[in-house]
């Protein structure tokens, strides 16, 4: 993905679209003061350079599955083969390589226990290069999911940001019983994970139901809560260039008051509850290595309740929370 957000109007249109990834031009361009045709030439721009894709996505929580954080350990030379095959299947995310090509991390999400039992057991790569397997069930999200590390950047002010959030938070996991989705559904939502501005008339083909239908269901899916829009971009465009995985144990006692402040970071992008030795886990994100010492000397060092730590650089990521998209291989490349 190429590194193309150029100005402060690039961030405060990605702050737009990340509160909301099919608001009207429109809308966007009165709230940012700008015309229409900019607002959609600039998006555009954005688009076709590679430097952002919005996602149409599920929440797993919303539909009543669980979600596995998974990691393999593997020799050298079958990691990223390993890493290529889980990023293939459709119902993982986030499967990046860490500690220099050893490790791979992996985010699944499945309907029953059965099934994560299927997976763990059955439908890993089976190769003698695989030397160990841990999974960790995700038991409470702390930051994530429509809450995007763009959020946590102030490039809009709180009177812009209530004026483009458009739809209030669905019911949430536990107020009701989770919705259900139809074949229809599931091919709509589909089709918005890999373009979440895909038209109506698109989105009209792929269900057979009419564009007002369409329109109709997309409210209902995001009123619930079952359906948001996220933004993949490169950090880097951000001056955001060094990844890193924290796991850490925390006093059960201190669970939630320590996941929350860790949330608040600005270096955050991702922090959930997890089962296992390490019982929190999040997702940081620095300028660089200096950055990040600086960041784990002094935010992370003042969480008195963290009693162990443990960090893993991310030196490639295979698959986001999008659909993979195999890049294409040049000639001389393994």
């Amino acid at each position: 993905m190429k590194t193309d957000i150029r100005d402060e109007f690039d961030m405060r249109l990605v702050h737009a679209l990340q509160l909301d990834g099919r608001a009207p031009f429109s809308r966007i361009a009165e709230v940012l003061g700008v015309s229409d045709q900019t607002v959609a030439r600039r998006y555009t721009r954005l688009r076709t350079s590679g430097a952002i894709k919005i996602l149409g996505l599920t929440d797993p929580g919303v539909l009543g599955e669980t979600v596995w954080l998974v990691r393999v350990q593997c020799t050298p030379d079958a990691a990223t083969a390993v890493a290529e095959a889980l990023a293939r299947r459709p119902d993982t995310s986030w499967v990046s390589m860490l500690s220099g090509g050893t490790e791979i991390a992996a985010v699944t999400r499945v309907a029953s226990d059965r099934s994560s039992e299927a997976l763990l057991l059955e439908k890993l790569p089976r190769t003698p290069q695989v030397t160990g397997i841990s999974a960790h069930c995700l038991i409470h999200e702390f930051f994530g999911g429509p809450q995007g590390l763009v959020n946590k950047s102030e490039s809009l002010t709180p009177d812009q940001i209530e004026r483009l959030t458009a739809y209030e938070p669905g019911p949430g996991p536990g107020a009701g019983p989770p919705p259900v989705l139809s074949a229809a559904d599931e091919r709509l939502c589909a089709a918005l994970a890999r373009d979440g501005r895909a038209p109506l008339a698109e989105l009209s083909a792929v269900t057979g139901w009419s564009q007002s239908t369409v329109r109709r269901r997309l409210a209902e899916l995001r009123s619930q809560g079952a359906l948001f829009f996220d933004i993949d971009y490169d950090p880097r465009a951000w001056g955001q260039g060094t990844h890193v995985t924290l796991m850490l144990a925390v006093p059960p006692a201190a669970l939630h008051e320590t996941g929350e402040a860790l949330a608040r970071h600005p270096e955050i992008a991702f922090a959930c509850a997890i089962t296992g030795p390490y019982n929190l886990m999040a997702v940081a994100v620095c300028a660089d290595v200096r950055a990040l010492y600086a960041y784990l000397t002094s935010s992370v060092a003042s969480l008195s309740a963290v009693q162990r730590m443990e960090t893993s650089p991310v030196i490639r990521q295979i698959k986001a929370a999008g659909p993979y998209l195999a890049a294409p291989r040049r000639r001389g490349r393994p």
